[in-house]
């Protein structure tokens, strides 16, 4: 494994776990924060808006993990590697949606 394909599937891992919450609430028709809101990252967007987003999301998770290098359940590091980016971007997201929320 080429040290690019650990990066592609870093950050696969952690485009996944940004298309989580916003597919997830989009799709139960609540609002949520996304890039396009106003101001981008704090006001609300509209829930078809984030299942775009979200879905956008999965397309480029599976783009770097099933296309660029060809993610294998079975190897170890694949797994870790791309858990690593879900696990990043989750904290993240945490502490971002947490300031609204009362996670913090």
């Amino acid at each position: 494994m080429r040290w690019y394909h650990s990066i592609a599937h870093f950050f696969g891992g952690a485009f996944f776990a940004n298309a989580i919450p916003h597919f997830v609430t989009g799709v139960t028709g609540h609002p949520f924060q996304s890039p396009f809101a106003t101001p981008p990252g704090e006001g609300l967007s509209p829930a078809w808006v984030n299942v775009l987003w979200g879905s956008l999301n999965f397309v480029f998770a599976y783009l770097l993990l099933g296309r660029v290098v060809g993610f294998e359940f079975r190897r170890w590091r694949h797994v870790l590697v791309a858990g690593a980016g879900g696990l990043a971007m989750a904290l993240m997201l945490s502490r971002a949606f947490g300031r609204f929320y009362g996670g913090l």
